[in-house]
């Protein structure tokens, strides 16, 4: 009993490593301002928002992709600040803002653990 509470606690630790290496590998994408890189951790479908669109749901990663690398482009986004991060379960927030030429955007990331690595399930820019 001891030992499998023990490889319990290993497999789980090993878990939350994952987790927070994705988190650091997502912040590094919005710092560099690296759409195809921050792409990489869309899930199959996700619910996207952007300043002055209508929010779109369940849209497929490919689209996803796309959508938010024309949004990078031209609003060349260039950075990224963490203001918060939160994780309650296996969903995961993170909050800050993107800076973009002249202007900077609010954006509100929700993430679910899907056991190997961290999914983007919702992106909402203002």
């Amino acid at each position: 009993m001891k030992k499998m509470m023990i490889m319990m606690g290993i497999v789980l630790s090993m878990n939350s490593f994952i987790v927070v290496g994705d988190i650091d590998k997502i912040i590094n994408a919005l710092n560099a301002g690296n759409a195809a890189q921050f792409s990489n951790y869309f899930d199959d479908f996700l619910d996207i928002k952007l300043p002055e669109k209508d929010e779109i749901k369940n849209v497929g990663k490919n689209q996803a992709t796309i959508t938010v690398k024309s949004f990078f482009s031209d609003n060349s986004v260039s950075g990224f600040e963490k203001t918060s991060q939160r994780e309650m379960g296996g969903t995961m927030y993170l909050t800050g803002k993107l800076k973009g030429g002249s202007k900077s955007y609010n954006i509100t990331l929700l993430m679910k653990d899907r056991g190997d690595k961290l999914s983007i399930i919702s992106i909402r820019i203002s």
